[in-house]
């Protein structure tokens, strides 16, 4: 009887192959963990409040902190949120290419690397900027993850709406930065990304709204009809455009940003009103074209705050 052929060693498992890969590949793969563009969208609510508060150009050192520290911060939410969320991200294609959806790091390193940036970038906060700023970005972490990704995400339509106040602590961070303070001016700010937030995301999730459908995940788009989607969308677009208007005597703002908010709300809305006027016209899916609303809010968004933060230096 021939000897049994010996058993051929076993397949490595995903997790060992992302063991090997490169040192840059790996730390590609961490900070692709934090979301990067997410981040960066923070970043730009983030600096031009600073700027306001501190009527020109703030202190170096506290604006260097700041961002560094609230970049440390909103890494450490997003990278937990791809644990908590890594059985979604594996079935979208818009996020399945994401490092725990694709094994390059394990779910047990991604929760480590977010607590270990959330702790850093308290501490930090709590060291260079103010006890008051680190607060709130303790608040803004554990709202995301707790609130957001564990309660509101998987239960509810109304997930962007209220989980977007996390999005929006940039803006009172920023100010208490300088501050060490709060007022009204940056809850009027606040108050623009809160309600800025839920059209943003809802015209990209009608453009995914497959993806989310199959992840099991409620997005309005999934649960409502597009013209649902459109109407509501158009109505927070005109909340927006208000509350930045509000923006300018609460805040004692020149006419440069006057003359911005009014010109970019004008351009906003128009482009809210075409959604409306497409689906009511009978056209549906990729024909309504959602991306361009979506594109467009997010310039809407960076110019504004450029706007804040220019307005102060002139006047």
């Amino acid at each position: 009887m021939p000897a049994e052929l010996p058993a051929p060693p076993p397949e490595p498992c995903r997790s060992d192959l992302a063991g090997r890969r490169p040192v840059g590949a790996l730390v590609r793969a961490y900070v692709a963990l934090t979301k990067p563009r997410v981040i960066e969208l923070l970043l730009i609510t983030t600096l031009p409040v600073m700027f306001l508060a501190a009527r020109g150009v703030p202190p170096l050192g506290v604006a260097l902190a700041t961002l560094v520290f609230g970049t440390m911060s909103a890494g450490a939410a997003n990278a937990i949120n791809c644990y908590i969320d890594r059985d979604i991200d594996a079935k979208m294609r818009r996020t399945r290419r994401r490092p725990l959806a694709r094994a390059q790091v394990s779910p047990a390193e991604a929760l480590i690397f977010g607590v270990v940036l959330g702790v850093g970038s308290t501490a930090g906060f709590a060291l260079t900027v103010n006890v008051l700023a680190a607060a709130l970005s303790v608040f803004a972490i554990l709202f995301y993850i707790f609130v957001y990704s564990l309660l509101l995400k998987r239960r509810t339509s109304q997930n962007v709406v209220w989980g977007g106040i996390a999005g929006c602590m940039p803006v009172l961070i920023g100010w208490a930065a300088i501050t060490e303070s709060l007022s009204w001016t940056p809850f009027v700010m606040f108050g623009v990304v809160f309600l800025w937030t839920p059209p943003h995301t809802w015209t990209l999730a009608m453009r995914y709204r497959e993806d989310y459908k199959l992840a099991n995940v409620p997005m309005l788009p999934v649960v409502a009809t597009e013209r649902r989607v459109v109407v509501e969308s158009l109505l927070y677009t005109w909340a927006t455009v208000a509350c930045s208007l509000l923006l300018w005597p609460v805040a004692g703002m020149g006419p440069v940003y006057g003359a911005v908010a009014l010109v970019l709300g004008a351009v906003f809305l128009l482009e809210g009103h075409r959604l409306l006027r497409a689906v009511r016209a009978g056209v549906t899916g990729v024909h309504l074209r959602p991306m361009r609303f979506f594109h467009l809010s997010n310039v809407y968004l960076a110019l504004l705050f450029t706007a804040v933060a220019i307005d102060p230096m002139l006047f």
